[in-house]
């Protein structure tokens, strides 16, 4: 069943290529806030831990996301290795945009948020304007993948500059952040499934609100116990995290294979 899931009514069967993204289901979500909490310890790893500092660290991760992106947009179909290696790398890529404007640049949180806000609002405007849909089931097309790809790296900018302001500059901590931003998601479900919010707005809500959340549990288990984290460290908690993304994956994988073969079959 999908949880805050959408899907495009009008999609045309005579398309360029199969849907490149996948069903919005539960292992969605989880490997979602897994992806986005990896991208704010792995950030911290390389920087701190690996003492590439910065601006090293966003030239390798751009480097990496640009080669698998340029994979992804050749592949004709969702291959869940690819789609999910390329939203961690997304996810890192976005939490280092921010550092590197707020930590090089000098640009404030709040300002960084309401920055990424309206770029992504402007994203949304132009992608809806051309395609006439922001649904995720529509991405059968490389210039839909592009608006789409945009949107993703927008979020996780906007996610990580927001929950930095709500658990650090508003003082909040970072576990009470993580139960605040799951106590929205959960609110945005109830709107949608009670009242009918519509669902693809329901869903780039939740997918924006996903961001904050992974990270502040991410700092939460890795800063240490003297800024009110769990001090499992950045090293810790990414291998964590990243075990079972690649566990869930597999899965998905196998099971996208079986489905397959059955389908095969019975035809």
């Amino acid at each position: 069943m999908a949880i805050i899931g959408e899907r495009d009514a009008g999609r045309s069967a005579a398309v360029s290529m199969l849907s490149k993204v996948p069903e919005v289901t539960i292992f969605f979500w989880v490997i979602k806030v897994l992806a986005t909490t990896v991208g704010e310890t792995g950030a911290d790893f390389l920087n701190t831990n690996l003492n590439m500092g910065l601006t090293g660290t966003t030239v390798v991760v751009g480097g990496l996301l640009a080669a698998v992106l340029y994979v992804q947009f050749r592949a004709r179909r969702y291959v869940p290795g690819i789609y999910w290696l390329a939203v961690v790398l997304i996810s890192v890529a976005g939490t280092l945009f921010t550092d590197n404007l707020v930590d090089h640049v000098g640009i404030s949180l709040m300002a960084c948020t309401i920055a990424f806000a309206v770029a992504l609002a402007v994203t949304f405007g132009v992608w809806y304007s051309s395609e006439k849909t922001l649904s995720i089931h529509s991405i059968t097309s490389s210039k839909r993948e592009g608006f789409y790809w945009a949107a993703i790296l927008f979020t996780f900018a906007l996610g990580t500059a927001a929950g930095d302001l709500v658990a650090e500059r508003f003082g909040l901590g970072y576990w009470k952040s993580a139960l605040l931003f799951a106590a929205v998601i959960g609110l945005v479900a109830v709107a949608h499934y009670r009242y009918r919010l519509n669902a693809v707005l329901a869903f780039w809500i939740a997918y924006i609100l996903t961001r904050p959340l992974g990270a502040s549990s991410g700092d939460y288990l890795s800063q240490s116990t003297d800024v009110g984290g769990l001090a499992l460290g950045t090293v810790g908690t990414s291998a964590i995290f990243v075990t079972v993304i690649v566990a869930v994956v597999v899965y998905l994988s196998v099971e996208q294979k079986r489905v397959a073969v059955d389908s095969a079959t019975i035809g």
